[in-house]
């Protein structure tokens, strides 16, 4: 049986990789062919030098990808097969016992996946976002966020992974139950204080100051029937040139925050029109949608972790000795694994989320301009140098919003 598991987890992973690059060379294929000629759509608003940008920059992030790919692959195998849990399980076991060896385990992977992160994010930072010029961030800033990340998930990650240690000891075989039932409140509760206590370590928010666009944006929250904690713009340009807006928290604490960066490129009519897209999100419950079908996924995967947590032959499959195996074995295990059977599942989660973007595209439409977005939309696709042309399967298996043409096709049917 752990024979069989090995062959499926090899086939599987086989066959993501093999899609992954695939689709990734039909994307750069499908990208540089497009890159000289502006679709005839954007002709009068989109200029070839720009055009010609987001399609190496597309291209860069696509190649990047392989390259991470092949660390992340890398990394897997060294994890799984190779030895590394097994090894890393043994030498925990000798110095420590019970929840304080399975703590160590995970910070260890944690540790060690993190480092293997590092230089990959220094070159996607300094060298591809230095070259499109999107680079705002200093090597001293890098450091400094590394630091700040990886003190806060120890602070927060050490309690909880003891307290899941603890209920999968405890609780029986049905410890799966309240391990979800825990990780459902905590999530919630990050949602609700991220705004205050976590987001403003990493970036400064100041009010969003008085003026045409704070009147616009007042008046549209108010004929939409939404209430906000506060309206702010933060400080993203010392990170970096792209441009966002985003909703935070929860209940009473969420928040409607805009990047300086969007701010000083766009008019106060298309800060209007994203911000009431944004709203369509709201109206339309997507957040709370999101997180229930989050939720739900978590429920199925940790039933399933339930059911494999005392098959010898999942560990044994997976490269790790039967007398070694024990909870925090199993999470690490499962964990890793997961992504690699859950991928097929891309492509519904891409579809769904296309399909609210339509939907917060016609509520902005009807509460807002639907030119000012388009506009709007094109100045962002521009600044953040979004390719116009993406190969179609591609973009049907891994994007999150519709392509440029279809979804400004969408809108102007819209108006």
């Amino acid at each position: 049986m752990a024979e069989s598991f090995t062959a499926l987890f090899l086939g599987a992973l086989a066959l993501s990789i093999s899609l992954r690059l695939w689709l990734a060379l039909r994307q750069i294929r499908h990208v540089r062919a497009r890159r000289n000629q502006v679709p005839a759509e954007f002709a009068d608003r989109i200029s070839a030098a720009a055009h010609a940008k987001a399609a190496d920059y597309t291209i860069a992030r696509v190649r990047f990808g392989r390259v991470a790919l092949a660390v992340e692959t890398a990394l897997l195998l060294t994890f799984t097969l190779a030895g590394g849990i097994d090894t890393l399980t043994g030498f925990w076991q000798r110095h420590a016992s019970g929840s304080l060896a399975g703590l160590a385990l995970i910070l260890s992977v944690l540790a060690i996946s993190g480092a293997a992160d590092i230089p990959l994010a220094w070159w996607r930072q300094f060298v591809m976002e230095e070259k499109f010029g999107f680079n705002r961030m200093t090597p001293r800033l890098f450091v400094i966020d590394l630091l700040k990340g990886a003190l806060l998930a120890a602070a927060i990650g050490t309690p909880v992974i003891l307290i899941v240690l603890w209920l999968m000891a405890a609780m029986g075989s049905l410890w799966w139950l309240h391990v979800w039932g825990f990780w459902c409140a905590l999530n919630l509760i990050i949602m609700f204080v991220f705004p205050t206590w976590i987001a403003p370590l990493f970036n400064k928010f100041e009010p969003l100051p008085e003026g045409e666009v704070r009147t616009r944006v007042e008046a549209l929250l108010a004929r939409c029937g939404f209430r906000s904690g506060g309206l702010f713009v933060m400080d993203g340009s010392k990170r970096s040139a792209h441009g966002n807006a985003y909703f935070t928290g929860f209940g009473r604490n969420k928040r409607i925050v805009f990047f300086d960066t969007l701010l000083n490129r766009l008019q106060a009519p298309e800060i209007e029109a994203v911000l009431a897209h944004e709203l369509g999100h709201f109206s339309h419950r997507h957040i709370v949608k999101r997180i229930a079908m989050m939720f739900a996924l978590s429920f199925v995967f940790l039933a399933i972790l339930g059911q494999l947590i005392d098959a010898p032959w999942f560990y044994e499959g997976l490269g790790v000795a039967t007398d070694a195996a024990n909870h925090a074995v199993a999470l690490v295990l499962f964990f890793l694994v997961m992504p690699v059977f859950a991928f097929p599942l891309t492509p519904l989660g891409s579809l769904l989320s296309r399909r609210n973007e339509f939907e917060a595209d016609r509520y902005a439409a009807r509460h807002a301009h639907s030119d000012d977005l388009i506009r709007a939309l094109v100045k962002l696709y521009e600044d953040n140098a979004s390719t116009l042309t993406p190969d179609p399967l591609h973009s049907l298996f891994y994007d999150s919003h519709p392509p440029a043409a279809i979804r400004i096709a969408h809108l102007q049917a819209a108006s």
